[in-house]
């Protein structure tokens, strides 16, 4: 060991290492700094630099997660698989690309982070703007006694139903896409069978998947501003509840379609 004298400059030595909320978070990372396909992975490479990484966070003594050494054991077994030649057992279901399965994972969970961004930006505006709503907005509704909802109600009780979502273990086989139009007509329907309107709550968990539920979170705000539905709730956290606005029958008529239009088609599009 090299004794530093006391003329030494001592000069700290610094590491420098990303941290990352889970391994799709660490993957997406590693595929977007070099420009990867993320349809296309290059699984040899980007095992690569995952074990990388990992071995960097022993050398550092830093404890690695279950579902990080979990991921490692994916990336290993997809890209054994791809050595492999095709099973000619495999049924018709199988997927025949064995990264099929972790391209989902990862556009979903893409998709997941764009909509909270475009959420936690749009709630630091409301936290640092502050203004009555305009109650013209609301003549000719039946909202006496009741509060207007502002967004970070609404984030609560997305949050809220998203977070029991993730405590239901559950494998999707079906990877079915969903739509913000298509959340947009679901809730009409469900307006035009209840005169009283209906807990936001129990809209969002009538969603299939999670990626249906971001999309009817977009839904719910586009329709919010096109003052075709009103938010309102009896007493301050309590439950929220939609309502058809005066609004509703215009932006749902045929010749209000290209007000549609402007919002995003899917929720990969932002």
């Amino acid at each position: 060991m090299h004794r530093r004298d006391e003329g030494d400059v001592a000069t700290p030595y610094k590491i420098h290492l990303d941290t990352y909320d889970g391994p799709l978070d660490l993957l997406l990372d590693l595929i977007r700094k070099q420009e990867m396909d993320i349809h296309d992975i290059p699984i040899a490479k980007i095992t690569g630099q995952y074990l990388e990484y990992l071995h960097k966070l022993e050398k550092l003594d830093i404890d690695v997660s279950a579902d990080f050494i979990y991921m490692a054991a994916t990336l290993i077994l997809i890209k054994s698989k791809m050595l492999l030649p095709p099973d000619p057992l495999a049924g018709p279901d199988e997927p025949i690309d064995p990264r099929a399965e972790l391209v989902h994972r990862l556009v979903e969970h893409e998709q997941f982070k764009s909509a909270a961004q475009l959420l936690y930006q749009k709630q630091q505006l409301e936290a640092h703007v502050w203004s009555k709503p305009d109650r013209s907005l609301y003549e000719g509704e039946d909202v006496q006694g009741e509060l207007v909802v502002s967004l970070v109600d609404l984030v609560r009780v997305f949050q809220q139903v998203l977070e029991r979502r993730k405590e239901v273990v559950k494998i999707e086989l079906h990877h079915d896409t969903f739509t913000v139009e298509q959340m947009m007509q679901l809730l009409r329907g469900q307006l035009l069978a209840a005169e009283e309107g209906i807990e936001l709550a129990a809209f969002f968990v009538s969603c299939p998947s999670r990626s249906a539920m971001i999309c009817a979170l977009l839904a719910v705000l586009e329709l919010v501003r096109l003052q075709a539905i009103v938010l309102a709730q009896t007493e301050i956290f309590g439950a929220i509840r939609v309502r058809k606005h005066k609004m509703f029958d215009m932006v749902f008529a045929g010749g209000a379609t290209p007000a549609l239009e402007d919002a995003p088609r899917s929720i990969g599009e932002q």
